[in-house]
């Protein structure tokens, strides 16, 4: 694979790749991440190219969506663990979500001299379905084995494989995204044997809430896979709780009997896909600062490690940093080996790649290429150079100096809270005065942003250069954007409450002061 990956880069030059990754979208994104697979000698390097372009084009388009309207979910205070009664019910779920659309189970197939991820089990099955749908679905699933094994057919037979979770996105052409979590283990049996994959797809983004799902059914597999199905039905018929609150899976065990599993959702929900640890172990404070510099100005990055759950927890926890802005270009927490010439795209992106196809993506310019192994010699293996000038000094001191006093030993709610309230608050000091700077006409018209007195009215110099370069940024244009369209009146959100904080402190200092 890597051989073919490099003769192809060779004879593509980066005009070429530009008009690749130009090119519009035309169909639903599943359609196009699905890639044929079959065995070398049988693949032709046209296909392959055909298949990643049609990849290519999709994923140069990414954006979440103008309007996510996910940003600030979280209650203004605490929900009841447990409501009983059936006339609180619509308090305690999120409305109209249930835990999953469906589990499959990707095994490696031997194909020849080689493996082949293939789907040996689903449920639900999907029965009745229209024709375009079932093709629909066919290429879903072929989508989700290409995530679920991206080494692609490089697999021995093993004795021993510790398992990881990780996850995916998979993106519809409107914005919209379906989560894919997985688990790789190693199945119940004798001598050698390659692992299998437990991969959930959902529209929920709760990843710590689906570590414990499968956790219960890594647990089922062992005795019997069997045992799999009256969980995941259960579990498919329960809806999904309202940030803070609980739902109860009862659950028949052999030799234990019935079980009684308590899913609890985090009560800050805009933070429940995200662990920080995973990317404070890696880097330091003071490479976490570079990496978010980096990104908030839409650059291109590269992530790299050897485990899979290390590069889809580190880059949702990048992309996590940014809020209350979203990241709107190319985002692949694993790249698949198959696909890994969107290292090439001229765009933003956030990609995760494994270290040891390194060497495809180190004779890049122009990004920033991090390593989080632990076995590394540098972190940054290749940079711009200018990453530690980007954000305004006072303000990184201020980030740094926050995070330096967290707890030693933090949970994962009370790293979570400090990290994230500390990158908010620059948000804040930045760019927190900006909906003094959407004029609006008559009722019901459409507000207009100032640009130029926005960023005019800041005071310090270094701030001032700052903003003008991240207004620039699609995620800032696209947040005021939806500000213009919104109706007059107070805003909503974590975010708007923390801009008034900080607005009444500065009001109280400023007394003071006289």
């Amino acid at each position: 694979m890597s051989e073919a990956v490099t003769r192809r880069r060779k004879k593509t030059g980066v005009t070429n790749f530009k008009s690749r990754w130009s090119e519009q979208p035309k169909g639903h994104l599943i359609s196009d991440v699905a890639v044929q697979h079959s065995s070398p000698a049988d693949e032709d390097d046209g296909g392959r190219q055909g298949a990643l372009k049609r990849f290519s084009a999709m994923w140069s388009s990414f954006r979440r969506g103008k309007r996510d309207k996910a940003r600030d979910p979280e209650p203004t205070e605490p929900l009841d663990a447990v409501v009983p009664d059936d006339a609180s019910r619509q308090h305690r779920y999120a409305s109209g979500q249930y835990f999953f659309e469906y589990l499959v189970v990707v095994s490696l197939k031997k194909v020849g001299s080689t493996y082949e991820p293939q789907i040996s089990y689903q449920f639900p099955k999907r029965d009745g379905m229209a024709r375009f749908q079932k093709e629909e679905e066919e290429k879903t699933l072929k989508a989700i084995t290409l995530f679920c094994f991206p080494e692609g057919i490089n697999w021995a037979p093993l004795t021993e494989y510790h398992s990881e979770t990780f996850s995916f996105v998979l993106t519809e052409i409107d914005g919209s995204r379906r989560n894919g979590y997985c688990r790789r283990l190693l199945p119940g049996g004798k001598g050698a044997r390659p692992p299998e994959a437990y991969c959930i797809i959902s529209s929920l983004a709760c990843f710590g809430l689906f570590s414990k799902i499968f956790d219960e059914v890594e647990k089922r597999r062992q005795i019997s896979m069997a045992m799999i199905y009256p969980f995941m039905q259960k579990l498919r018929e329960a809806p999904f709780p309202a940030p803070g609150n609980t739902v109860e899976i009862k659950s028949f065990i052999p030799e234990s009997g019935t079980e009684i599993i308590r899913l609890t959702r985090p009560l800050d929900s805009w933070l429940e896909h995200v662990n920080f640890a995973t990317l404070f172990g890696c880097l330091t404070d003071e490479e976490v600062l570079l990496v978010f510099a980096a990104a908030v100005l839409e650059r291109r990055i590269v992530f790299i490690a050897d485990e899979l759950g290390t590069l889809s927890q580190v880059i949702h926890a990048v992309t996590a940093l940014l809020y209350p802005f979203t990241w709107q270009h190319t985002f692949i927490s694993i790249v698949p080996e198959i696909l890994i010439d969107v290292v090439m795209a001229p765009t933003p992106y956030l990609l995760g790649v494994q270290k040891r196809l390194l060497d495809l993506v180190t004779d890049q310019s122009d990004l920033l290429v991090v390593d989080l192994s632990e076995s590394k010699e540098e972190t940054f293996i290749v940079s711009i150079g200018d990453e530690s000038s980007i954000l305004p000094p006072k303000l990184q001191t201020e980030i740094l100096e926050v995070l330096k006093n967290r707890p030693k030993s933090p949970s994962v709610e009370e790293l979570n809270r400090v990290v994230s309230e500390a990158f908010l608050h620059f948000f804040v000091k930045t760019v927190g005065h900006y909906a003094s700077y959407v004029k609006r006409g008559r009722a019901g018209e459409q507000g207009v942003f100032e640009k130029r007195s926005f960023y005019k009215a800041i005071e310090s110099k270094t701030t001032r250069h700052f903003v003008k370069k991240f207004i620039q940024t699609q995620m800032f244009d696209l947040f005021i954007q939806d500000v213009e369209q919104q109706q007059a009146g107070p805003q909503q959100g974590i975010f708007h409450k923390k801009i008034l904080e900080y607005q009444e402190k500065k009001k109280r200092d400023k007394t003071k002061k006289h």
